[in-house]
């Protein structure tokens, strides 16, 4: 939850409000649905079927969310789908909003998140029925090859230096002192790529950002949801988590042929995603780490989290 206010009755019975008024529905039975990282998921239960329900509170990541509507609206238009199928207001909108949060409303798809190697298959295949849709226009940013995401994880480390002295806040600063030779291991990395690459620019597509953690299967067919972090970037932004394997990226590679894409994964754009992806999940944590402890989560991905081992990838390059 991303604030304070208690999910009771009285909260539901204001959100069935809402609803009505919005979109026209009724929502006879409102229940939680476990459904990504940010905001306030619910599974709406109506007279004219279920909804899926998802609320975003955090300022931050708001502009996000709504691009991320806009692009799944404009793959929709074009025959798309496997994205989610947003329900519109009563005027037309692709969200409204409650309280402080901006909500949208999608046709409820049952289905369970599932990821294994084996899924990579139909993922890249998924995603390269997306690549050929990039259009310029979208509301969504556009990546650069710089070493920000490093800087401004300093930045927010130096404001939590400042911050009341709090138990949860004291605990992250002692993490971060322990793997302090790590962190500045790979933003001196970070620095390097990201000045290599942006010798070679270009070729920069629609992506997803993490289509293997939003990758569901449900009656006999595959959906990739949560588009919140679509952006403009190299292909190697949705590569890279898995880029570590050399199976992995001839999949990849070979996906991208068989669908005619004329692109191949650069070895460098790789590397410089493991590092900048390193610190834009520690810039994540700590954005929400006001709201919510984050700290054993923090110590869990810096002392044998996943990113650990794409980062020991990227060091061999």
């Amino acid at each position: 939850m991303h604030n304070n206010l208690p999910r009771d009755g009285a909260y539901i019975a204001r959100l069935q409000t809402v609803i009505h008024d919005a979109y026209g529905i009724d929502a006879v039975e409102i229940t939680p649905a476990k459904r990504g990282y940010y905001g306030e998921t619910w599974k709406i239960g109506g007279t004219k079927g279920n909804c899926f329900l998802k609320m975003d509170f955090l300022p931050f990541h708001q502009k996000r969310f709504l691009g991320g509507l806009s692009v799944i609206e404009y793959l929709c238009e074009r025959g798309i789908d496997f994205v989610g199928k947003i329900v519109k207001t009563r005027n037309g909108s692709l969200y409204a909003r409650f309280d402080a949060g901006v909500m949208g409303l999608f046709e409820w798809i049952e289905g369970e998140n599932v990821e294994t190697d084996q899924t990579k298959i139909p993922e890249y295949q998924m995603l390269c029925k997306v690549y050929p849709m990039t259009k310029p226009g979208l509301e969504i940013p556009t990546a650069t090859f710089s070493d920000e995401a490093a800087t401004s994880f300093y930045a927010q480390w130096e404001a939590l230096k400042n911050a009341p002295k709090s138990e949860a806040n004291l605990a992250v600063l002692s993490i971060f002192k322990r793997f302090q030779t790590e962190i500045a291991h790979c933003a001196l990395r970070l620095a390097q790529f990201a000045q290599q690459c942006q010798n070679d620019g270009g070729d920069f597509y629609l992506t997803h950002g993490d289509a293997g953690g939003n990758f569901y299967v449900g009656k006999e067919r595959n959906y990739i949801f949560d588009w919140d972090e679509a952006m403009y970037a190299p292909l190697e932004r949705d590569a890279w988590v898995m880029g570590c394997y050399d199976w992995a990226r001839k999949l990849f590679n070979d996906t991208l042929k068989e669908n005619g894409i004329p692109y191949q994964l650069r070895m460098e754009r790789l590397a410089y995603y493991c590092y900048h992806m390193y610190f834009f999940y520690l810039g994540e944590f700590l954005m929400v780490h006001p709201l919510s402890d984050q700290s054993q989560s923090i110590l869990e991905y810096l002392e044998n989290g996943w990113a650990k081992y794409r980062v020991g990838f990227a060091d061999t390059l």
